[in-house]
């Protein structure tokens, strides 16, 4: 599959199944449109008619750039085949072991926000707090259940997980002499409202957590519209010094300003340079999912503002990182040379089967927006896994489940998309959550026209 876009000048071609990527010219921009649908000489007719008035576009330049076109065919650059499809059913009867887990430490949050998945942050359930003998009890659970793996990783959630800092750091501390014991690695994270932020968490979070993730929504009014107290008060004044704080106390490495998005800040790529203007510089924002009643839900007509934003913001990133101001933003992160291996590509994050959330009553459930939803219920860490039919299927979720997934370009960037967002949109965790999409293709063409940016310059066309 080939996909073919303009974007800031310039003229750029993805081969999907290779991932290879062209920067070309008009003539073979319009040429590679026509390949394989027309002959040669019909391509020649049609290119000397659209350029009748460029005298540098001859028959003979049209027949060399048809040549190059052939020859990274045959060097598998271009048009080439899907080698992966035969190959996606097996991912099914893989081994997998657990590798993650995120623990609802606190199922209470002290912010109120409206677009909360957690239904502010109860979960639809009663607030509670994770005691340390249900924490430990997962920590094992996870060792137990990774088999040879060494690294595994823990993210401490909620609703708020500094309500329930003690059993954070006892939890911390556990899983410290755990590694010893059992040649393990933990890598811990930390998702915080920074409501309770301080001095001695910073401290700890700066020794012991290997991410942070900072919850802010962008500019005062916007955060300050959802993200508020239960007296109704907005809080961004409170937790933005402390987040800057830690930002810089982490040499600006190792965390990330996490941001999110509604149908009240379409303009949301202001929100994310605001959040630079501040001195963050690890931001990542990501849009609200929500039922389309609420009318915070973003909608099917707010695409196009949405798309353009996108298209905004690459174009002053590059910017500013010319003028030394640069930032990371999580979606344009992309690795034009690696990234992850094909399994990983096809299969996803796996929700499910390799990363599973845990309540604080040491419930099980495939991540943290399933949490709740009997269906989903997938054991406890006390007595392991007892529904191993909604653990297969989503070992099958993955790229080629999704029928809608095969015309496009962007699969091998998504895995099939979120499962979690697909079922709330759709009741099926092999559905397709349409906006979503829309939203990550282009954020994949403004990801790889920065790259073309960065290693070509300002584009001649």
């Amino acid at each position: 599959m080939v996909h073919r876009y303009q974007n800031n000048g310039y003229n750029i071609v993805l081969d999907s199944n290779s991932g290879s990527i062209h920067v070309v010219d008009p003539l073979a921009y319009d040429v590679i449109g026509l390949f394989e649908d027309h002959s040669e000489e019909e391509i020649i007719r049609a290119m000397l008619e659209k350029y009748a008035d460029t005298p540098d576009v001859t028959e003979e330049e049209i027949r060399e750039t048809l040549a190059d076109i052939r020859q990274l065919k045959k060097d598998y650059k271009l048009f080439t085949k899907d080698i992966f499809a035969e190959a996606a059913p097996n991912l099914k009867e893989r081994q997998s072991v657990i590798k993650a887990l995120c623990l609802h430490v606190a199922h209470d949050c002290n912010l109120r926000c409206s677009y909360c998945f957690a239904c502010e942050a109860a979960y639809k359930g009663e607030t509670a707090l994770m005691s340390f003998e249900v924490g430990k009890r997962a920590l094992d659970f996870l060792i137990e259940q990774s088999g040879t793996r060494r690294n595994l990783e823990v993210d401490f959630f909620g609703g708020e997980p500094l309500m329930n800092w003690d059993v954070v750091k006892q939890l911390v501390a556990y899983g410290r002499e755990q590694e010893k014991i059992h040649d393990k690695n933990f890598r811990f994270t930390l998702t915080t409202n920074g409501v309770l932020l301080d001095d001695e968490v910073i401290e700890f979070a700066n020794k012991e957590m290997s991410n942070v993730v900072l919850s802010l929504d962008g500019r005062k009014e916007v955060h300050d519209r959802f993200r508020v107290t239960p007296n109704g008060k907005g809080s961004y004044d409170l937790v933005v010094p402390k987040f800057q704080k830690l930002a810089e106390s982490r040499n600006q490495k190792d965390y990330y300003v996490r941001g999110t998005y509604t149908h009240y800040n379409r303009d949301f790529s202001n929100d994310i340079l605001h959040a630079a203007d501040l001195g963050f510089e690890q931001i990542s924002f990501e849009p609200v999912v929500g039922p389309e009643s609420e009318d915070y839900a973003l909608k099917k007509e707010d695409l196009p503002q949405l798309l353009a934003e996108y298209d905004k913001l690459a174009v002053e990133m590059i910017k500013r990182k010319k003028e030394g101001r640069g930032f990371t933003f999580f979606h344009y992160m992309i690795d034009m040379t690696g990234g992850p291996c094909i399994v990983k590509r096809i299969s996803g994050c796996g929700v499910g089967t390799e990363y599973m959330a845990v309540t604080p009553w040491g419930d099980l459930y495939p991540c943290h927006q399933f949490v709740d939803n009997p269906d989903f219920l997938l054991g406890n860490v006390f007595d392991g896994i007892k529904n191993t039919e909604v653990c297969d299927k989503f070992k099958h979720c993955n790229v080629y489940s999704h029928e809608e997934c095969s015309e496009c370009f962007a699969r091998m960037y998504c895995s099939g998309g979120c499962p979690a967002n697909a079922f709330h949109a759709t009741g099926d965790i092999t559905g397709i959550y349409e906006l979503g999409c829309e939203l990550h293709r282009k954020r994949i063409e403004c990801a790889i026209m920065i790259k073309v940016a960065e290693a070509f310059g300002p584009s001649t066309y």
